[in-house]
């Protein structure tokens, strides 16, 4: 007998992330984690504007900023001099910016969110072991009153570098280690350094760097949390044989003068730390999966890939894994989903976190200052904002022309929409913030809305209800008769960004249709061919 239709193994931002979106959507789901209580740490901190734009579409953005500070940039210092300055200013179709966050607050935020929903993290209750058939998974959980099965339709497993859900479901996972060890501190500082922007400070001999201090800030007043090379006696032994040999370890917690004595040699203006809030030991690996799915069990986050921290990629990769695998869930346990829609998962996430991994190996070592790309390139790729499924088994255009937005990118945001009722201009986002499909149908003429009505209902007939659609019409377009909700483009934005025709935008904000400026019927067939990759067949059909 099935007691959930999901049960998610990990309550880091990962699996709160999934849990949060199948309960959008009305998937019955567990949520477990081995620990007691939450970590205190700041671990992951840099949160990426894509991550705000998902937390804006799953309606927790406010209470992530409430938390936040604004991350500006990074001062680089090399042998005490500075030698450069980068600015994360995003370009203006970008809605939001960088901002730090610690990793306690944001899994803070996510729990909170998710017992709105209706779920709360089962503490203190490990995953043991399971057995994957055909049908679902029965799963092995320990706690505290003993031990017992679990019947799920799938398991995901998002219990980080170490994971059990990885292991028992036999999936290799490649890579190496680096030989240097860190210690990381949470601390306060009394510099004059401008607020808001990370430091970055190293010691070069003969070109070759030996000596290297990051601060990242946090949210308080001069406070940081601080990475910088941990010495000997703070060593402790390397994972052996197959174990992971990353995250943070155990041993000897760095103390308040080991930070001062790096902070005396490295910091860019003499200053002395206090308040230390934590400390830790720790390793980086760089590894990555073979698959993402094996039958009904699935692996998202650090479970599925792990690698250096330049850039903060890791932890908003691991929300986007989750983002992206939440609706797809949804629709498999709702019975709705295509044949081969769960694959997507693999084809489409996995390419990114290899992207990924390469990448942060390449910076850890040369600096993202060494990327030959230009530097608006560079911003919006740490930004997460050029990840895309170009080619990948779920997008569908119409034609094969080159063109500047294709099925598999990310929908770009909006402004200056206009709607009967609303005084205030609309923000194209505010349309899409559902947690379903969205059908954009662009309308410069009165002839072009003709039909739109009935192209919207069949739509929905396809994707089982599960579509919403709306009308986007010219500045000077007729709506007379039409009975789509519709939005004006008063400004233009839309068909600048867009173009002509329809577009079918998925779940996660991506793109699984573009027409193009077709004729009607063109546009229907491959509307209906793109909704075919991802929902079944209605009945009927």
């Amino acid at each position: 007998m099935v007691e959930t239709d999901v049960l998610v193994v990990g309550a880091g931002p990962i699996g709160l992330t999934l849990a949060a979106e199948l309960r959008r959507r009305g998937v019955n789901c567990r949520i477990i984690d081995r620990l007691a209580a939450p970590l205190p740490y700041a671990k992951a901190i840099g949160i990426q504007p894509r991550t705000l734009e998902i937390w804006e579409s799953m309606g927790l953005l406010r209470e992530a900023l409430d938390a936040a500070t604004p991350l500006l940039g990074q001062l680089i210092f090399v042998n005490g001099e500075q030698v450069g300055r980068i600015v994360l200013e995003v370009p203006p179709e970008v809605p939001f910016g960088f901002v730090a966050l610690p990793q306690y607050a944001t899994e803070r935020v996510l729990t909170e969110h998710l017992d709105g929903l209706g779920v709360s993290v089962e503490r203190g209750v490990e995953l043991t072991g399971f057995e994957a058939d055909a049908d679902g998974v029965t799963a092995t959980l320990t706690g505290p009153s003993g031990e017992w099965p679990v019947r799920a339709r799938y398991l995901v497993g998002c219990d980080g570098a170490h994971s059990i859900v990885r292991k028992g479901a036999g999936l290799a996972f490649t890579g190496d280690a680096f030989v240097e060890e860190y210690m990381l501190g949470d601390v306060e500082v009394g510099w004059k350094l401008p607020p808001g922007f990370s430091i970055r400070a190293t010691h070069t001999t003969g070109g070759r760097v030996d000596d290297v201090l990051v601060c990242i800030p946090l949210p308080g007043r001069g406070r940081y949390r601080m990475s910088m090379l941990a010495p000997p006696e703070l060593a402790t032994p390397a994972a052996g044989g197959d174990e992971v040999a990353h995250g943070l370890e155990g041993g000897r917690a760095p103390q308040l003068a080991d930070l001062q004595r790096v902070l005396d040699r490295l910091a860019p203006e003499p200053t002395t730390a206090s308040n230390l809030r934590w400390s830790s030991v720790f390793r980086i690996s760089h590894r990555i999966v073979d698959r993402y799915r094996e039958g009904r069990v699935f692996v998202a986050g650090d479970a599925a890939h792990i690698h250096p921290p330049t850039g903060a990629q890791g932890m908003n990769t691991g929300i986007q894994d989750a983002y992206n695998l939440g609706w797809k869930l949804a629709l498999a346990v709702a019975g709705i989903g295509a044949d081969g829609l769960l694959d997507s998962y693999d084809a489409e996430r996995r390419p990114i976190g290899e992207e990924v991994v390469g990448r942060t190996v390449r910076h850890a070592r040369t600096g993202i200052d060494a990327d030959p790309d230009d530097p608006r390139t560079i911003l919006l790729r740490e930004a997460q904002l050029l990840v895309n499924y170009r080619g990948g088994p779920l997008g569908y255009d119409l034609d094969s022309a080159e063109k500047a937005l294709r099925a598999g990118d990310r929908a770009p945001d909006v402004r200056g929409l206009c709607r009967p009722g609303v005084e205030f201009g609309l923000r194209l986002f505010e349309l899409l913030r559902g947690p379903r499909h969205t059908l954009l149908c662009y309308a410069g003429t009165a002839d072009d809305a003709a039909g739109l009505d009935e192209l919207a209902e069949t739509a929905r007939r396809h994707a089982h209800g599960r579509l919403d659609a709306y009308a986007v019409l010219a500045p000077e377009a007729d709506p007379s008769g039409l009975l789509l909700p519709a939005v004006r483009d008063a400004d233009g934005e839309f068909r600048a960004a867009y173009g002509p025709g329809i577009v079918l935008v998925r779940p996660d904000g991506y793109l699984g249709y573009r027409s193009g400026p077709a004729v009607p019927g063109e546009q229907r067939s491959g509307l209906l061919a793109a909704m075919a990759r991802t929902f079944a067949a209605p009945i009927g059909d």
